[in-house]
């Protein structure tokens, strides 16, 4: 029956196939090639565990030092590049071609805070009834946005009409 595999670096006696080990001692010194007994005893009258630290290279690189420890500074290094990660949402803001100018005014201020906060934007135009007869002037908005946005935020998907809408996706520079 296969050994279930564990999560993270081989540690003591988990380590297996290996004859010689590339030993780093506590302090991170280099200590050379060392048979790996050799090195699993020199773990063991320190008091630390042999954490193999680069399985792939030739002979394997270890190290002594405290696993817990180890294991518990790497899973604070993990929560905390998870908090700094930064997912990007696709924000949506939608238009009508006879949109007024306050409207339109208060509608580029939310687009501009979503680029400020590094969310990318997808501008929908929808058309309704005989709207669809005057495109161009839908085109021309989507434009107007296009170029009052460009020092902000480049065009990730230039303006396409899908069915009743016409749809841009900005996103930020």
């Amino acid at each position: 029956m296969p050994v279930p595999q564990k999560d993270g670096p081989r540690a003591n006696r988990d380590i297996r196939g290996v004859r010689d080990v590339q030993l780093i001692d506590q302090e991170g010194a280099n200590q050379g090639v060392v048979s790996f007994f050799d090195a699993l005893k020199t773990a063991e009258d320190a008091g630390l565990d042999l954490v193999e630290i680069s399985p792939n290279s030739t002979p394997p690189v270890c190290k002594l030092l405290d696993y817990g420890r180890f294991r518990f500074l790497e899973q604070k290094k993990q929560a905390e590049a998870r908090k700094k990660q930064k997912t990007v949402e696709v924000k949506e803001i939608k238009l009508r071609p006879g949109i007024d100018k306050h409207d339109y005014d208060v509608k580029m201020k939310a687009v501009q805070r979503f680029f400020e906060e590094g969310d990318k934007v997808k501008v929908t135009l929808r058309f309704r009834g005989r709207e669809m007869a005057h495109q161009d002037l839908g085109l021309k908005l989507l434009e107007r946005v296009k170029t009052e946005t460009s020092e902000i935020a480049k065009v990730e998907s230039e303006p396409q009409l899908e069915g009743r809408q016409m749809i841009m996706i900005l996103a930020p520079r």
